[in-house]
């Protein structure tokens, strides 16, 4: 009788902790031994214990780059596959954390199956492809993004957000009570 096979482990690595756990049991769900992180020193504590044989990294952590996880979980094993997430997608930040050492690159929100042919290194089926590649997004949502972007910048500070962005406070408000646009 052979020895039971181990579970492959991947660690979940986002600070929004509702999504993060959603990927956990969903990852739980299709066979792996799931461990999720909300910051990058406690991703490569569990790293350095756990040696995952793949990561899913946010790009904005609260304590630093996932660009710089990225570095550093390739720097414990070179082994680990890794795929980066984030709502602010821009080719040259896809450039660098390929560059880096991740698989891939995907802009939030994606499930587990877009994940997993991330880390299979697979590709979308040709017309999906296409249409996902060529797809420009709205004027709304590319609004709201770069608003989101520096928020983030100014700490969630709205006042310094609003003088970046050349607005009225109360106009930035209104703005963000909205949910995201979706495209």
């Amino acid at each position: 009788m052979s020895p039971p096979e181990t579970p492959p482990v991947v660690l979940v690595i986002d600070d929004d902790e509702p999504y993060r756990e959603r990927l956990v049991r969903a990852f739980g769900r299709k066979g792996f031994a799931a461990h999720g992180a909300s910051s990058a020193q406690e991703a490569l504590a569990h790293a350095r214990a756990l040696r995952p044989g793949y990561a899913v990294i946010d790009l904005r952590l609260p304590d630093g780059s996932g660009l710089d996880l990225v570095r550093e979980l390739k720097a414990l094993d070179a082994r680990v596959t890794m795929v980066v997430l984030t709502g602010y997608g821009s080719i040259a930040t896809a450039v660098e954390a390929v560059r880096r050492g991740a698989t891939h690159y995907l802009s939030k929100p994606v499930d587990v199956d877009d994940i997993l042919l991330a880390f299979a290194g697979a590709t979308l089926p040709a017309g999906e492809a296409a249409a996902r590649e060529h797809q420009v997004p709205s004027l709304a949502r590319a609004e709201w993004e770069h608003i989101q972007r520096v928020l983030a910048d100014c700490g969630g500070n709205i006042s310094q957000a609003a003088r970046l962005l050349r607005i009225q406070r109360r106009s930035l408000q209104r703005k963000l009570s909205k949910h995201p646009v979706r495209d």
